[in-house]
């Protein structure tokens, strides 16, 4: 009889500078480079840009990734989004759902966390992942993202993880991505 499978979750805090795929064509790093002493080949859960930081999840059980990567589950991801190009009053033009690649986006989260000038930090909750949405919506509203970090990805929190470092996921945190 086999043994049962081990499977392992990881998250990671993922710089900005790194792409998620698992090998580049263009020689970049990447942020499974991050990982790599975890003990087994695992993968990442959906993606973070390259120029994106936070939240970033690894696993090398398929089922638990397709069900979080899944559209039909909405699973909500929480960003902290630094723009320029504000004007009082923007964050109603991010909050407006837009079509984005022939998809009309469910209407997303916003908090203005500050706003000087035309400088401002947003915490935006969005239900999809399409390509690069949160820029994408920051674009249409007329301002240009300078940083972008997930702070929260379902019931999982980034919390006070450093940069660039991992850790696993603890049963419990595992159990509460697997509800539905």
């Amino acid at each position: 009889m086999p043994e049962p499978k081990s499977y392992v979750y990881i998250l990671l805090n993922k710089p900005r500078g790194y792409v998620t795929t698992l090998s580049d064509e263009k020689g970049r790093p990447n942020a499974a480079q991050l990982v790599q002493d975890c003990g087994c080949r695992v993968y990442p859960v959906g993606r973070l840009d390259m120029d994106s930081e936070g939240l970033l999840l690894f696993t090398n059980d398929g089922d638990f990734a397709n069900a979080l990567m899944h559209p039909k589950h909405e699973v909500k991801k929480t960003y902290e989004v630094w723009v320029t190009g504000y004007v009082p009053g923007a964050e109603v033009k991010l909050c407006r759902p837009i079509t984005l690649d022939g998809y009309t986006i469910r209407k997303p989260e916003v908090r203005v966390l500050k706003a000087e000038d035309t400088k401002a930090k947003f915490r935006v909750t969005i239900h999809e992942g399409r390509y690069r949405q949160v820029r994408r919506m920051c674009q249409a509203a007329g301002m240009q993202v300078t940083r972008l970090r997930r702070i929260r990805e379902g019931s999982l929190s980034l919390g006070k993880l450093p940069l660039g470092t991992w850790r696993y996921l603890t049963p419990e945190e595992v159990a509460l991505l697997r509800e539905p």
